[in-house]
């Protein structure tokens, strides 16, 4: 998603294709991958740490974006309000997180109504409530559903097929799209984002989907093909609603914190929405 480098072509470095720093972010993507594989098989608990910590910065990243382009919208309530959706899936699962949700709302509303005291007028009271509750419900919300597969009975494998079916997406859609990348899909919101691209999104996340589902969950083949193929809808799509963010803030990345990736965030948005579907099908399929 880089921009070439505008100076000579006798003196510039040509910048990849898909836009990435490649070896940073094989290295970086490579030993997150790592770790959170030894993660979920020797001490699958400690994912909901790891989720709750991830959230935090990506909501922390998103806030102080919002904020560059003076959109008000209250930090301490989404954090505190973001970790309570997250732990709270542990002891109460799925109403737990609801409950979280709603209170996490209703503060966020409260907050900004008196955070310039009682009486003062507020301003963009309507727009910057409505953005932090989007906010909310885009971050801790959606992951909380990863928490709660792996809460399940075999809780461990569903994660590591989830990720493993939205990796698949990222490497076979950056990889046609580097090769064989010509018929743009919604140039107006991602410009480099190609329908030979989702095509091989879509081979690779079946496969992945096909394997992983039968040899780690367990399941029948035909879910993990259905899977493959709802996960790339949501892994794209959540890659377009961020992009479509960034577009509006005028930005290239949310955040600098991961080397040839951008941000925590820049590396949540396939996964955010693909949680919620990953954890949907398998409960009602698997």
């Amino acid at each position: 998603m880089g921009k070439a480098d505008g100076a000579s072509a006798a003196t510039a470095t040509p910048a990849p294709k898909a836009g990435r720093n490649l070896p940073a972010a094989i290295a970086v993507g490579g030993g997150l991958g790592a770790a959170l594989i030894l993660i979920l098989v020797y001490v699958p608990l400690v994912w909901i740490g790891v989720v709750a910590a991830a959230m935090a910065i990506a909501t922390w990243e998103v806030t102080k974006r919002l904020r560059e382009a003076d959109i008000s919208i209250p930090l301490i309530p989404l954090l505190l309000g973001g970790q309570a959706i997250i732990w709270l899936s542990w002891p109460y699962g799925p109403q737990g997180v609801l409950a979280a949700f709603a209170g996490t709302a209703l503060v966020t509303m409260v907050w900004r109504l008196f955070e310039h005291g009682l009486k003062a007028t507020p301003r963009n009271f309507l727009r910057d409530t409505a953005i932090a509750v989007f906010v909310t419900a885009w971050i801790p919300l959606l992951a909380s559903f990863a928490t709660l597969m792996v809460l399940q009975d075999g809780g461990a494998g569903r994660v590591l097929s989830f990720l493993i079916v939205v990796v698949c997406s990222d490497v076979g859609g950056y990889a046609a799209g580097v090769f064989f990348g010509k018929h743009p899909m919604v140039p107006a919101i991602s410009p480099k984002k190609t329908w030979e691209g989702f095509t091989g999104s879509l081979l690779f996340c079946v496969i992945g989907g096909v394997l992983s589902v039968t040899f780690i969950v367990g399941a029948n083949p035909l879910v993990g093909a259905l899977l493959g193929v709802v996960l790339v809808l949501t892994a794209t799509l959540g890659d377009l609603i961020e992009s479509q963010v960034k577009r509006e803030l005028g930005i290239k990345d949310m955040g600098t914190l991961l080397p040839g990736h951008g941000g925590i965030m820049d590396r949540l948005d396939s996964l955010l929405p693909s949680a919620f579907v990953t954890w949907l099908v398998l409960t009602v399929l698997a």
